[in-house]
């Protein structure tokens, strides 16, 4: 039962493809622990930045109508702005939609 429905959450996700130059992203767990061993309540976790692509989109459009790629694709780590995006909940596990020209960032 369990591995049916992580399949079908996968094959959700790898049929989904944002439109135009949107980008789905998978924020990366925030860190529970110090350096130093001590556990860290959720309220002081703080907002985690840092995300791994998971769909984009073919590309937003100029002036003269041609298609301008993404400079991001699956599996690049992003940063994200503090506020904005919108959250999508598949079975239990939560992604948010961005613009591209929101994102702040690519890690190398």
């Amino acid at each position: 039962m369990f591995l049916s429905a992580v399949r079908r959450s996968s094959a959700l996700l790898q049929s989904f493809k944002p439109l135009y130059d949107r980008v789905l992203v998978e924020r990366v767990a925030a860190e529970t622990k110090t350096k130093g061993g001590i556990m860290l309540p959720e309220k002081s976790q703080g907002k985690v930045l840092e995300a791994t692509v998971v769909s984009a989109g073919p590309g937003a459009r100029n002036e003269k109508g041609e298609l301008v790629p993404l400079s991001v694709r699956p599996g690049d780590r992003v940063l994200l702005p503090e506020y904005g995006g919108t959250k999508v909940v598949v079975d239990q596990k939560e992604y948010s939609i961005f613009r591209e020209s929101d994102l702040l960032g690519v890690f190398q």
